[in-house]
């Protein structure tokens, strides 16, 4: 005996544990489960807001006031098919992607600020 087997329990073999029971079922059925848990609370909401700000994308007309990812709010004066030009104040108009445009404000909020 020496002084580390008085800090740490020396290990001694132990038998061999007995096989899993349940078989190839009861092992997939946690993989399983778990991939349905992560469809249901990350995969499923996500689409959900994809199909919903593609909705709003296709809603967009000339005249509506907008906000864009980038935090710049102004009014859609021309849509293309990749592209969006939004006033942002008197004769200063920017071009952006569609995909750029975060929300459509109420109207009359522009005007209010």
């Amino acid at each position: 005996m020496n002084l580390l087997d008085l800090v740490i329990a020396p290990a001694h073999a132990q038998a061999a544990a007995a096989a899993p029971q349940g078989g190839f079922g009861m092992s997939l059925l946690f993989p399983v489960l778990l991939i349905g848990i992560m469809y249901f609370l990350m995969i499923r909401p996500q689409m959900k807001r994809a199909k919903e700000h593609r909705a709003m994308l296709d809603k967009l007309a000339k005249g509506d006031e907008v906000l864009t990812n980038g935090g710049i709010a102004g009014t859609v004066t021309d849509i293309g098919e990749n592209f969006i030009t939004v006033e942002i104040a008197d004769n200063v108009r920017i071009r952006v992607q569609k995909g750029a445009i975060g929300n459509v404000l109420p109207k009359g909020t522009l005007k209010s600020a």
